[in-house]
């Protein structure tokens, strides 16, 4: 049991395993929501697909850029702030596309926004992982991709309930990360505690765990893809866009009905041979 584990009440504990499941859900709706919306609303003003391409590009751009000053601004400005930080940015970003009539100003929102998107990606990761124990590691990682899973499964429900048109799809999501930046800013939701780092250059954990961050890149590239683009060849095929919407939440159902089987085999058998596997 970790020290923070053994000293928190158990409402504090759970208070705080909540905040971490929130602020992956919005990594994960933001994620997908601003995918999906920013590829419709491209396509919807005539862009091409090489363009909305490489707008989509610019969110993996913004998130490696992060990536390499992220363990020195968690040292600097402390977990809880920087996750406050990424939630609010997440939101100013959200809002800012539709009021931005210059599409080439698009490239540099979607670099914040991803950015944004990575800040909590890592930092909801490292949170659970700083309540867990090697025991229950392996479900409370389940629960936790399960909790992303739903984000991203609930960005494209979203656009299929209020459309891609407009500023209220932004609004919606905007509003849901202000939320969640409440619910991570209550004084009963403990901060997370991380340790320091020994190595801050991510070069050195591709070359300690290649297995693990072979399969992050893969999955990473897939879900790219789909929500980019399968909305579009959907629409391209004749689909209605909310059905098309639709269609993009049916991709996530299996991430999120078997997470927590995998979770469990993850506890009783060789990790790496389930990840082969």
């Amino acid at each position: 049991m970790t020290s923070q584990e053994a000293s928190a009440p158990a409402p504090a504990h759970l208070l705080s395993r909540g905040a971490v499941i929130l602020t992956a859900m919005m990594f994960g709706l933001t994620y997908s929501l601003s995918a999906a919306l920013i590829a419709l609303d491209l396509a919807g003003r005539g862009i091409s697909d090489a363009v909305i391409g490489a707008n989509a590009a610019m969110h993996a751009v913004g998130v490696l850029a992060t990536a390499l000053v992220l363990p020195r601004l968690v040292a600097s400005v402390g977990p809880r702030r920087l996750i406050l930080t990424a939630l609010g940015l997440a939101a100013l970003t959200l809002m800012a596309f539709p009021l931005t009539p210059a599409i080439w100003l698009w490239f540099p929102l979607r670099f914040v926004l991803g950015a944004a998107s990575e800040s909590l990606f890592v930092l909801s990761e490292t949170w659970i992982n700083s309540l867990s124990t090697e025991q229950t590691r392996a479900r409370a990682m389940a629960a936790y991709t399960a909790a992303l899973s739903i984000g991203f499964a609930l960005g494209p429900l979203i656009l299929s309930l209020v459309g891609a048109q407009g500023i209220l799809p932004y609004a919606v999501g905007a509003g849901m990360a202000v939320a969640a930046a409440l619910f991570v800013a209550s004084p009963k939701v403990e901060a997370p505690v991380f340790e320091a780092p020994s190595h801050s250059n991510p070069m050195h954990y591709l070359r300690l765990a290649p297995l693990a961050m072979s399969a992050t890149v893969l999955n990473a590239a897939i879900e790219a893809a789909g929500l980019s683009f399968l909305a579009l060849y959907a629409i391209n095929l004749g689909w209605a866009e909310q059905e098309a919407a639709r269609l993009m939440s049916c991709m996530m159902l299996g991430a999120i009905v078997l997470q927590l089987p995998i979770g469990w085999l993850g506890d009783k058998m060789n990790r790496r041979h389930l990840v082969i596997a």
